[in-house]
């Protein structure tokens, strides 16, 4: 039984003898782990690439879907592009992107920010050009927004919104 009150202190002795000769303590040790994380995450921040300039001619737009239209559900949706191209998503490529449709969910997202993955905000990063939504009746506001490779939208310059009825 006395055998286990001095191990505690032969284990204090111990560390003591296995840190005293770096000249580091243990809060030294911590602020540079800590201070290489935080280097590593800058680094990787730096390697995601930056959001591609909008050319001044770019445009997105429905077609064949007029603003305060009444139509009726299942509804074909197209999309269109100009002065950029449509892309697959995975990769950034300066020029390009692909399409998210919004469903009663505003009418763009920020430049830059990630467009979410709901049953509100539609990814077609596949390169797709059309799609056919269940819509109940009444009134509702779709919002196509283009994005880069890793989703981040181009903001309001590359979207479009219409709003429209679904008749009974």
């Amino acid at each position: 039984m006395k055998k286990f009150r001095f191990f505690p202190v032969v284990l204090m002795i111990g560390l003591a003898a296995c840190s005293g000769g770096s000249g580091t303590s243990n809060t030294d040790t911590a602020a540079t782990a800590s201070a290489d994380t935080t280097h590593k995450a800058a680094d990787t921040v730096q390697m995601v690439a930056p959001l591609p300039e909008v050319p001044a001619n770019a445009k997105v737009f429905f077609k064949g879907l007029k603003n305060g239209e009444t139509v009726k559900s299942p509804l074909k949706v197209e999309f269109g592009v100009e002065g950029m191209s449509l892309d697959t998503a995975g990769t950034v490529k300066a020029g390009s992107g692909h399409h998210h449709l919004l469903i009663d969910a505003g009418d763009s997202i920020p430049a830059g920010e990630v467009v979410a993955k709901d049953s509100t905000h539609l990814h077609f990063g596949k390169a797709e050009k059309e799609t056919k939504i269940t819509l109940t009746p009444g009134a509702h506001t779709l919002t196509l927004q283009f994005a880069d490779g890793l989703h981040r939208s181009y903001g309001a310059k590359m979207a479009a919104t219409v709003k429209v009825n679904v008749k009974k």
